[in-house]
Protein backbone atom coordinates (compact mmCIF):
# COMPACT_ATOMS: atom_id res chain seq x y z
CA UNK A 1 0.00 0.00 0.00
CA UNK A 2 2.86 2.48 -0.33
CA UNK A 3 1.43 3.66 -3.64
CA UNK A 4 -1.80 5.28 -2.07
CA UNK A 5 -1.66 8.96 -0.97
CA UNK A 6 -4.08 10.01 0.99
CA UNK A 7 -5.45 13.72 -0.30
CA UNK A 8 -6.03 16.80 1.38
CA UNK A 9 -9.21 18.10 1.93
CA UNK A 10 -10.30 21.40 -0.04
CA UNK A 11 -12.38 24.47 0.94
CA UNK A 12 -14.92 22.94 -1.70
CA UNK A 13 -14.72 19.20 0.10
CA UNK A 14 -15.49 20.11 3.05
CA UNK A 15 -18.51 19.58 5.27
CA UNK A 16 -21.36 22.68 5.09
CA UNK A 17 -21.72 21.91 8.99
CA UNK A 18 -21.85 24.43 11.55
CA UNK A 19 -17.89 24.53 12.20
CA UNK A 20 -15.85 27.28 12.35
CA UNK A 21 -16.68 29.83 9.70
CA UNK A 22 -14.26 31.00 7.17
CA UNK A 23 -14.32 34.88 7.65
CA UNK A 24 -12.84 37.26 4.62
CA UNK A 25 -10.61 40.06 5.96
CA UNK A 26 -12.45 43.53 6.06
CA UNK A 27 -9.85 45.24 4.36
CA UNK A 28 -9.45 42.16 1.05
CA UNK A 29 -13.78 42.93 1.06
CA UNK A 30 -13.12 46.46 0.62
CA UNK A 31 -10.87 46.69 -1.49
CA UNK A 32 -12.73 43.76 -3.73
CA UNK A 33 -15.96 45.98 -3.40
CA UNK A 34 -14.15 49.24 -4.47
CA UNK A 35 -12.62 47.88 -6.99
CA UNK A 36 -15.90 46.06 -8.54
CA UNK A 37 -17.73 49.71 -7.85
CA UNK A 38 -15.08 51.31 -10.02
CA UNK A 39 -15.51 48.89 -12.55
CA UNK A 40 -19.34 49.13 -12.95
CA UNK A 41 -18.40 53.23 -12.57
CA UNK A 42 -16.89 53.08 -15.74
CA UNK A 43 -19.78 51.56 -17.37
CA UNK A 44 -22.68 53.79 -16.11
CA UNK A 45 -23.51 57.10 -16.77
CA UNK A 46 -26.06 58.25 -14.10
CA UNK A 47 -25.84 56.81 -9.70
CA UNK A 48 -29.59 54.99 -10.44
CA UNK A 49 -27.86 53.45 -13.01
CA UNK A 50 -24.93 52.26 -11.33
CA UNK A 51 -27.18 51.63 -8.20
CA UNK A 52 -29.19 49.15 -10.54
CA UNK A 53 -26.00 47.55 -11.72
CA UNK A 54 -24.32 47.00 -7.82
CA UNK A 55 -28.13 45.74 -7.04
CA UNK A 56 -28.42 43.30 -9.95
CA UNK A 57 -25.18 42.10 -9.02
CA UNK A 58 -26.25 41.30 -5.40
CA UNK A 59 -28.96 39.36 -6.80
CA UNK A 60 -27.17 36.27 -7.33
CA UNK A 61 -25.08 36.52 -4.08
CA UNK A 62 -28.28 36.60 -2.01
CA UNK A 63 -29.76 33.35 -3.78
CA UNK A 64 -26.94 31.52 -2.96
CA UNK A 65 -26.32 32.91 0.71
CA UNK A 66 -30.01 31.95 1.15
CA UNK A 67 -29.29 28.36 0.34
CA UNK A 68 -26.10 28.39 1.73
CA UNK A 69 -27.40 29.34 4.87
CA UNK A 70 -30.56 26.98 4.69
CA UNK A 71 -28.07 24.27 4.43
CA UNK A 72 -26.22 24.89 7.76
CA UNK A 73 -28.67 25.62 9.88
CA UNK A 74 -29.95 22.29 8.62
CA UNK A 75 -33.43 24.06 7.73
CA UNK A 76 -35.64 21.25 5.83
CA UNK A 77 -38.84 23.91 5.94
CA UNK A 78 -39.55 26.21 3.71
CA UNK A 79 -40.50 29.50 5.23
CA UNK A 80 -43.83 30.52 4.15
CA UNK A 81 -44.89 33.84 6.04
CA UNK A 82 -43.08 37.27 5.23
CA UNK A 83 -42.54 38.35 8.81
CA UNK A 84 -40.31 34.85 9.78
CA UNK A 85 -38.09 34.97 6.13
CA UNK A 86 -37.39 38.97 7.05
CA UNK A 87 -36.26 37.69 10.44
CA UNK A 88 -34.46 34.60 8.91
CA UNK A 89 -33.00 37.51 6.39
CA UNK A 90 -32.25 40.23 9.52
CA UNK A 91 -30.43 37.84 11.36
CA UNK A 92 -29.13 34.73 10.02
CA UNK A 93 -28.22 35.65 6.63
CA UNK A 94 -26.85 39.45 7.45
CA UNK A 95 -24.51 37.79 10.30
CA UNK A 96 -23.47 34.89 7.61
CA UNK A 97 -22.26 38.00 5.37
CA UNK A 98 -21.43 41.14 7.62
CA UNK A 99 -20.22 38.76 11.30
CA UNK A 100 -23.67 40.36 12.97
CA UNK A 101 -27.00 41.07 12.86
CA UNK A 102 -28.91 44.14 10.89
CA UNK A 103 -29.67 46.83 13.42
CA UNK A 104 -33.46 46.68 13.28
CA UNK A 105 -36.19 45.33 11.83
CA UNK A 106 -39.93 46.99 11.59
CA UNK A 107 -43.19 46.87 9.89
CA UNK A 108 -43.90 50.35 7.92
CA UNK A 109 -47.36 51.36 9.29
CA UNK A 110 -48.90 52.70 6.38
CA UNK A 111 -48.80 49.98 4.00
CA UNK A 112 -49.57 46.45 5.10
CA UNK A 113 -46.96 44.79 2.49
CA UNK A 114 -43.61 47.46 3.26
CA UNK A 115 -41.24 46.68 5.52
CA UNK A 116 -37.71 48.21 6.52
CA UNK A 117 -34.16 46.21 7.68
CA UNK A 118 -31.87 48.84 8.82
CA UNK A 119 -28.55 49.24 9.48
CA UNK A 120 -26.21 51.99 10.89
CA UNK A 121 -23.13 52.12 9.13
CA UNK A 122 -23.84 48.84 6.16
CA UNK A 123 -19.89 47.12 5.30
CA UNK A 124 -20.31 48.17 1.39
CA UNK A 125 -20.66 51.87 2.57
CA UNK A 126 -17.87 52.21 5.12
CA UNK A 127 -14.75 52.26 2.43
CA UNK A 128 -16.22 54.11 -0.28
CA UNK A 129 -15.63 57.68 -1.60
CA UNK A 130 -18.31 59.14 -3.46
CA UNK A 131 -17.39 60.75 -6.52
CA UNK A 132 -18.37 64.40 -6.75
CA UNK A 133 -20.07 63.76 -9.71
CA UNK A 134 -23.01 61.44 -8.16
CA UNK A 135 -23.61 62.63 -5.28
CA UNK A 136 -26.62 60.60 -4.37
CA UNK A 137 -24.64 57.49 -4.73
CA UNK A 138 -25.65 55.03 -1.98
CA UNK A 139 -23.48 51.38 -2.37
CA UNK A 140 -25.73 50.05 -0.19
CA UNK A 141 -28.03 48.71 -3.40
CA UNK A 142 -25.69 46.11 -3.37
CA UNK A 143 -27.25 44.58 -0.17
CA UNK A 144 -30.39 45.63 -1.26
CA UNK A 145 -29.82 43.09 -3.96
CA UNK A 146 -28.67 40.61 -1.72
CA UNK A 147 -31.65 41.33 0.21
CA UNK A 148 -33.78 41.02 -3.10
CA UNK A 149 -32.19 37.64 -4.34
CA UNK A 150 -32.72 36.04 -0.62
CA UNK A 151 -36.31 36.97 -1.15
CA UNK A 152 -37.13 35.97 -4.43
CA UNK A 153 -35.06 32.99 -3.87
CA UNK A 154 -37.59 31.77 -1.20
CA UNK A 155 -40.30 32.48 -3.01
CA UNK A 156 -41.27 35.83 -2.10
CA UNK A 157 -40.61 38.47 -4.69
CA UNK A 158 -40.31 41.78 -2.90
CA UNK A 159 -38.78 44.94 -5.01
CA UNK A 160 -35.57 46.27 -2.12
CA UNK A 161 -34.76 50.33 -2.31
CA UNK A 162 -31.36 51.40 -0.26
CA UNK A 163 -32.16 55.12 1.17
CA UNK A 164 -29.51 57.33 3.46
CA UNK A 165 -31.50 58.49 6.21
CA UNK A 166 -30.32 61.13 8.90
CA UNK A 167 -29.91 58.92 12.50
CA UNK A 168 -31.38 60.37 15.79
CA UNK A 169 -28.07 60.89 17.17
CA UNK A 170 -26.63 62.71 14.37
CA UNK A 171 -25.16 60.97 10.96
CA UNK A 172 -26.98 58.60 8.99
CA UNK A 173 -27.98 55.09 8.60
CA UNK A 174 -29.58 53.07 5.72
CA UNK A 175 -32.30 52.08 5.91
CA UNK A 176 -33.27 49.22 3.19
CA UNK A 177 -37.29 49.41 1.93
CA UNK A 178 -39.12 45.96 1.22
CA UNK A 179 -42.16 45.90 -0.61
CA UNK A 180 -43.69 42.77 -1.73
CA UNK A 181 -45.16 41.62 -4.48
CA UNK A 182 -49.30 41.66 -4.32
CA UNK A 183 -48.94 37.75 -4.55
CA UNK A 184 -46.95 37.54 -1.33
CA UNK A 185 -49.47 39.35 0.55
CA UNK A 186 -52.89 37.77 -1.04
CA UNK A 187 -50.81 34.36 0.05
CA UNK A 188 -50.21 36.22 3.50
CA UNK A 189 -53.80 36.72 3.95
CA UNK A 190 -54.96 33.13 2.85
CA UNK A 191 -52.46 31.61 5.43
CA UNK A 192 -53.52 33.64 8.20
CA UNK A 193 -57.59 32.77 7.21
CA UNK A 194 -56.59 29.43 7.56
Amino acid sequence: MAGLRTRKLNIVDRALGKGRQEVVSQSAFAHLFSEFVQYSQARSITASELERRLEDAGVGIGVRILELASLRDGKTRRETRMLGILQYVHTTIWKALFGKSADALEKVVENEDEFMISEQEPLVNQYISVPAHLPNLNCAAFAAGIIRGALESAGFPAAVQAHTVAADAGGSRTVFLIKFAPEVLARERSLASA
